[in-house]
């Protein structure tokens, strides 16, 4: 079983004040509304209905890897062919209404998987309370990380293929967990800029960790915050306690300044 115990590991950097003004320098520089025109939490953006906002953000994170403009087009796609109204598709559709996404594809994740993603999410909310109720049951004094592992458990309950689990990474396998991890984020981070939409309040920013990636990684490492190679469960570890170190409450906003330097700045 993973487990962080932030308070046993040798902690890997010191807080340096230089370095905690420059990425909070970078984190108001991207996290304000523009960064939305290009990122792909602009898709649950568009609903104001708390399930819409994140079963819509769900589906998005989950395709979420390539080429963004792609992952944006793909992901508004489907949204499209639930007729706009996520939740509503998820809770009522009937067989005949699937037909409908027999022609969606983004990469490896395929009609034949989308198909049972709608089907898990419908039994996540007919027999689990919802996503937020699932994420939130497992949660860890430290991480989520444990509850992400929980809920690709649960959420597999229904038949499946099992080339669909693959589209649900899970942190004991030792991953990353990428696409789970902006995800929380998405649902769980809440300040004034409007990014991040905050609506599920029974778990605690401090507890969310960085949607770690090639460049999340690249980044972390130049400067000091990771030193392991791999972008796994392990560097996910070593990285949530150095940001931890630069701000406990809200850990992950520095997920802004990392991207931005990687993606945008180059760095």
């Amino acid at each position: 079983m993973l487990r962080t115990d932030f308070m046993l590991k040798k902690l890997q950097v010191m807080i340096n004040p230089d370095l905690k003004d420059f990425l909070d320098e970078k984190v108001m520089l991207y996290n304000n509304p523009k960064f939305i025109e290009s990122d792909p939490i602009q898709i649950p953006h568009q609903f104001s209905l708390k399930e819409d906002i994140e079963i819509s953000g769900f589906l998005t994170a989950t395709i979420a890897w390539g080429n963004r403009k792609m992952i944006i087009n793909n992901a508004q796609k489907l949204v499209n062919l639930m007729g706009n109204s996520p939740y509503d598709f998820v809770m009522h559709h009937e067989e005949h209404h699937l037909e409908k996404l027999e022609n969606f594809v983004h990469r490896t994740f395929n009609n034949q998987d989308c198909i049972t993603f709608i089907k898990g999410l419908q039994n996540i909310y007919r027999n689990h309370g919802g996503l937020e109720t699932v994420f939130a049951k497992y949660q860890e004094e430290f991480s989520m990380q444990e509850s992400i592992s929980a809920f690709k458990k649960v959420f597999f309950e229904i038949n499946h293929q099992h080339r669909t689990t693959k589209h649900i990474s899970d942190p004991n396998s030792g991953s990353a967990a990428k696409r789970l991890n902006m995800y929380l984020r998405w649902m769980c981070r809440k300040d004034a800029a409007g990014v991040d939409f905050g609506i599920w309040k029974s778990i605690p920013m401090s507890k969310l960790s960085c949607p770690l990636d090639v460049h999340s990684g690249n980044v972390a490492r130049k400067l000091g915050l990771l030193t392991r190679k791999q972008n796994d469960a392990k560097a996910l570890a070593e990285l949530d306690i150095n940001l931890r170190l630069l701000d406990p409450a809200d850990p992950v906003k520095y997920d802004f300044a990392l991207f931005g330097l990687g993606v945008f700045e180059k760095f």
